[in-house]
C-alpha cells in the first residue's frame, strides 16, 4: 500500500506500507540515491518505507538537502503517521536517523537498527568512513552528464547486489543536484550517538565496500549498550545477501523492544 504524507514546506513523501496492520511499527529508511522499494516487505511487523525527499515517488524540492533539520522534519512527519516505532536506517539512512535524534531525541523511538550505515559525514568523520567502491564512484556519480554518471552509478549499484538494473534506474531518477547536495554536508554525530537511550543494533557486512566496516565499529562503540552483529563475507546490503538471517534478526529485535 502506498501512502502520501505532507511534510514541511508542503513536500509530499511517498511511503510504502506492508505487514500486519496491528503489528509493531518499523520505519525503514533507505540510502543515498535509492528508494523505499529497496527494502523487503514487513512480515511480523508493520513496515513503513518512505522515499526520502528527492528520491523515488516523493517530491523533489529545489533546496533543503544540506540541512539536518530538513531530514529530521521529514522523519518526524513519518513518525506522526506511524506513532512510536523502531527506526531502521541503511547506508545514508543512518545519517537521516541521527538527524532526527539530534533535533527530537528518542521519545517516539522504540529502538534503532543501523544496517551498513553511516551516522556522520564529512572529512575525517569516523562514523562516515566510505569503502573503496564509493570512493571510486565519486565524484563522477554526482555529474549532470549521464555519460559520466552512469558508469560510476553502475559500480555503486553493483556493489549492492540484487537487481542492478532496477537499482541503477532508481539512482538515475534522483536529480544530480540532489545527489550532490547529500554529499555536501559536514555532520558530527558523536554527542547524538552518546545520548541514545534506546536499544540499538548495528548490522554490517564484513565485505562492505560502500560503507567501511569501521563506521559500524564506531557507531557500536559510541551508542551506550549497542549490539554489533557482523555478517561474514557479506557486502553493503545484508538484507539482500542474507535475507532469511536478516529477517530473523530484525524480527527478534523488534519483538524484544516494541510494545
Amino acid at each position: 500500500m502506498l501512502t502520501s504524507l505532507l511534510a514541511d514546506e508542503d513536500v509530499r513523501l511517498s511511503v510504502r506500507e506492508s505487514g500486519p496492520a496491528h503489528g509493531p511499527a518499523v520505519v525503514l529508511v533507505h540510502g543515498w540515491a535509492q528508494s523505499g522499494e529497496v527494502w523487503p516487505p514487513g512480515e511480523s511487523f508493520h513496515a513503513y518505507a518512505p522515499d526520502l525527499r528527492g528520491h523515488g515517488g516523493s517530491d523533489v524540492p529545489e533546496t533543503g538537502y544540506r540541512d539536518s533539520a530538513t531530514w529530521a522534519g521529514d522523519l518526524r512527519t513519518v513518525l506522526d503517521h506511524t506513532g512510536p516505532a523502531v527506526l531502521v536506517g541503511c547506508s545514508y539512512g543512518g545519517l537521516v536517523i541521527t538527524d532526527y535524534l539530534r533535533r527530537y531525541g528518542t521519545s517516539r523511538v522504540d529502538g534503532v537498527v543501523l544496517v551498513g550505515a553511516i551516522t556522520e559525514i564529512g572529512p575525517d568523520r569516523p562514523g562516515g568512513v566510505t569503502g573503496r567502491v564509493l570512493r571510486e564512484a565519486l565524484p563522477d556519480a554526482l555529474s549532470d552528464d549521464p555519460e559520466v554518471a552512469v558508469p560510476a552509478l553502475l559500480k555503486f549499484c553493483t556493489a549492492q547486489g540484487g537487481d542492478v538494473q532496477r537499482l541503477l534506474g532508481t539512482a538515475l531518477r534522483v536529480p544530480a543536484r540532489v545527489r550532490r547536495d547529500l554529499f555536501r554536508r559536514d555532520v558530527d554525530s558523536s554527542e547524538v550517538l552518546k545520548a541514545v537511550d534506546r536499544p540499538t543494533l548495528v548490522v554490517h557486512g564484513t565485505a562492505d565496500e560502500v560503507v567501511d566496516p569501521a563506521a559500524a565499529e564506531y557507531a557500536a562503540a559510541t551508542v551506550p549498550g549497542a549490539e554489533m552483529r557482523w555478517y561474514e563475507g557479506v557486502g553493503h546490503l545484508p538484507f539482500r545477501e542474507r535475507p532469511e538471517r536478516f529477517a530473523a534478526d530484525l524480527a527478534g529485535f523488534v519483538a524484544a523492544v516494541a510494545p
